[in-house]
């Protein structure tokens, strides 16, 4: 489906967005599934197109190799059946068609493609939106130059927001979810904070507006949801520290403790953060209502036991024992009431 792409000023921000031109809205359904997932290097074996050291080592090494990885991401995918899947560390749009294609051939699952190229250039990953339906738009946001030039904020150079709408009798259901993939590292933490600054500062008008909004993806965060922290990526995306009554909720604390982990080193790095909105119900139509939670690791371990470590030798370790990436899906229901 062809968009058109415009740019517009919104909150101080440069918006680069797509319209995606549809006769009417999608018809709601009566349960919306969301996950999100970072894959780990999903990049093919064409390193022609790869312009650092980094990522043309972290590609798959050979045809063979690139389409194992394919294949078990599409399997996973299967089984999780994600209405909205929000995806982390992808390289490029043409391994997300392939992805695509493989889920429509061998699963019999449409998927379409949100998908804009972000800023990163050492490590030239991406992020991506994979929807059954609903959207009507994305973007990508830049800060401005007064912005930036106060240190306030911190460009996050992975992002991408989406906007989803159906139609629920007479009235509509609006969705706005914006994945993220945050810095990484100890050295990275004084830019994350910065970055969650920025996010927030884009969410504040929808969240005045007690609109419909997710925030998910990676995040590199240290915090453990068993001990919030009000200046930690978490804490500052959930606006704990702010006065209003405006926050985000964590859903990692709807998952049992011994299942919170979304790392394979025991990090809980990737989060579902969700508007009021989600979480209360209101009598007066059908909206979106948050249903349940899981992590689920089951579907990305394979062999006998978890890897521990595995960066450098991804792709030397035996097809049958290699797990299909680092990071495990967090998976949420919604229902319709």
């Amino acid at each position: 489906m062809l968009g058109q792409f415009r740019y517009s000023y919104f909150c101080g921000l440069l918006l680069s967005c797509l319209l995606i031109p549809a006769a009417t809205a999608d018809e709601l359904p009566t349960e919306i599934t969301v996950a999100t997932w970072n894959l780990e290097w999903f990049y093919d074996h064409e390193t022609a197109d790869n312009l650092t050291p980094l990522s043309r080592a972290q590609s798959a090494p050979s045809e063979e190799e690139w389409h194992w990885k394919r294949d078990r991401v599409a399997e996973v995918i299967a089984k999780m059946k994600p209405t909205i899947l929000a995806l982390q560390e992808v390289e490029n749009r043409r391994v997300l068609r392939e992805l695509t294609r493989q889920l429509q051939s061998q699963h019999q699952l449409n998927y379409r493609i949100a998908f804009v190229e972000g800023w990163d250039t050492y490590t030239e990953q991406d992020v991506a939106i994979l929807y059954q339906g609903g959207l009507v738009q994305y973007s990508r946001h830049e800060q401005s130059r007064d912005m930036y030039e106060s240190k306030a904020f911190y460009n996050v150079s992975k992002h991408l927001v989406g906007h989803f709408r159906w139609q629920a009798g007479d009235q509509t259901e609006e969705l706005t979810l914006v994945n993220v993939h945050f810095r990484a590292g100890e050295r990275g933490e004084p830019y994350r904070k910065r970055q969650a600054k920025l996010i927030r500062h884009w969410i504040t008008p929808q969240l005045k507006q007690g609109s419909n909004v997710i925030v998910l993806g990676d995040l590199n965060s240290d915090e453990n949801c068993q001990q919030p922290n009000a200046d930690c990526e978490v804490g500052l995306l959930c606006g704990r520290s702010q006065k209003g009554n405006l926050p985000l909720t964590d859903l990692h604390h709807h998952l049992p403790a011994a299942n919170q982990a979304t790392h394979m080193i025991g990090k809980q790095f990737d989060r579902v953060l969700v508007s009021p909105s989600l979480k209360q119900d209101d009598d007066t139509k059908r909206d979106l209502l948050f249903d349940s939670i899981r992590c689920a690791k089951d579907l990305v371990v394979r062999g006998e036991k978890a890897d521990t470590d595995h960066r450098d030798i991804y792709y030397k370790i035996p097809q049958q024992e290699r797990d299909i990436s680092d990071h495990y899906p967090l998976i949420v229901r919604f229902k319709t009431k």
